[in-house]
């Protein structure tokens, strides 16, 4: 196990980074070659995804009282996905969804895997390794974000605000990082880290995070 924190989140990343080719979808999105109908669906899916993730992070930061740091991450956790959630309506009505369809859609299951195991680890996980296992993560999400709000301005002709969502995740979050830090540092010193466990954990979250781009895959 590395020395810091700073060191076992880098070797973290780098260990559990998904292999280049194993999005199927957002190289799609990337060349201009997906549907509008696949990119409305992307929309739905968030918006099952974002408010489950909100409440399993505001959940694991009540199960950190304990571990401050910990707790001051996941409460970050729950207010982006709060602001994200105040962006993804302009991606939603750009992708042609009204609310009549919202009200009718059926979530695909490969696609809300993901944050069915984000409220698996807010029930189950030690919430250091949860901070590790998700930050390794969100690096990938972000890439994939840039890449996609990129093509929306280029392939699209989607305006800044519905690209806004995009956006959001793919800046750079430095205070997150910083706590994330704090909080595995935190977690080295008392011994609640569990090497196998996070790996395990991080391990699943990019499986399913894979499971939820093959899934809208099929759609296109």
């Amino acid at each position: 196990m590395p020395g810091t924190a700073a060191e076992m989140l880098k070797t973290t990343r780098s260990e559990l980074a998904p292999n280049p080719n194993a999005n199927p979808l957002v190289p799609l999105v990337a060349s201009g070659r997906a549907s509008l109908e696949t990119l409305a669906a992307l929309a739905l899916e968030q918006h099952q995804v974002i408010p489950a993730d909100r409440r399993a992070f505001l959940h694991l930061a009540q199960r950190a009282s304990e571990e401050p740091a910990a707790a001051g991450f996941f409460t970050m956790l729950a207010e982006g996905e709060e602001l994200a959630a105040e962006r993804l309506g302009a991606f939603t009505e750009a992708c042609e969804v009204d609310e009549e369809r919202m009200q009718a859609y059926e979530p695909l299951p490969g696609c809300q895997a993901y944050p069915a195991y984000i409220s698996w680890l807010a029930l189950n996980a030690t919430p250091t390794d949860a901070v590790l296992a998700i930050t390794a993560n969100f690096a990938t999400w972000g890439t994939y974000c840039a890449a996609i709000a990129q093509a929306l301005r280029t392939h699209y002709g989607f305006t800044d605000e519905a690209c806004a969502f995009f956006d959001f995740f793919a800046t750079p979050a430095p205070a997150l990082d910083v706590q994330a830090t704090a909080a595995v540092q935190a977690g080295l010193e008392s011994g609640r880290l569990d090497e196998k466990c996070v790996y395990t954990y991080g391990r699943l979250l990019q499986a399913y995070e894979e499971m939820f781009w093959t899934s809208l895959r099929t759609l296109t």
